[in-house]
């Protein structure tokens, strides 16, 4: 799902760019009277979700999918807490691993932090009352599902790649990889909330 350089239009960097930098900019401030004791939790998920996203598992005709983690850490320390994680976590990743391009890092953080944050807290927040599995679940699996769709709607609208053919591409393998992506977050926000309970009271 990182898209690399080449595949996006001036306009569409230019707006992905923009959007990026005023929501991190808004989560950077919403989270400037953090308390103390929280900030390491900010590094360790950091670490982690950068460990995990290393880590790909299979799926179907040699495709294999990772970890995105967007909505994991939305669900335990707020969605602002995981904009500014899931940045950190991209920026390096294209940096030093070369996953996703330069022009393409306002797109690539957008859709894969922005997005999964957002709506994936919003989703869980929305349906835990109902039950706490099915809302992490649906939660992880929308945020996978619908960056693959932004992501291939950002490709069509710069006219690099045929869109029908991007999207259905995009769509089919994401909505798979994203039953690996719930199916890891249920398994580890259960074990992150049983091993540190101090998890929680991020401003969200």
């Amino acid at each position: 799902m990182h898209i690399p350089d080449g595949l996006l239009s001036m306009p569409v960097i230019v707006v992905t760019y923009a959007i990026m930098i005023a929501v991190v900019a808004y989560s950077a401030k919403k989270l400037k009277n953090l308390p103390e004791s929280k900030i390491p939790l900010l590094g360790l998920f950091a670490a982690g979700i950068f460990a995990a996203q290393m880590v790909n598992f299979p799926i179907i005709g040699g495709v294999s999918g990772h970890l995105l983690g967007a909505t994991l850490v939305a669900i335990l320390l707020g969605p602002y807490a995981a904009v500014l994680i899931m940045t950190a976590v991209l920026i390096i990743q294209t940096l030093l691993f070369g996953d996703g391009g330069i022009t393409t890092l306002g797109a690539n953080i957008l859709n894969m932090g922005i997005l999964g944050a957002f709506l994936g807290y919003t989703v869980y927040t929305k349906l835990k009352s109902i039950n706490e599995i099915v809302a992490i679940g649906v939660a992880s699996w929308l945020s996978v599902f619908l960056a693959a769709v932004l992501a291939a709607i950002e490709i069509g609208i710069s006219k690099s790649l045929p869109f029908g053919k991007v999207l259905t591409l995009m769509a089919s393998y994401h909505a798979i990889i994203g039953i690996g992506e719930a199916i890891l977050t249920i398994i580890i926000i259960q074990a992150v909330r049983a091993k540190l309970p101090e998890v929680g009271g991020v401003p969200a």
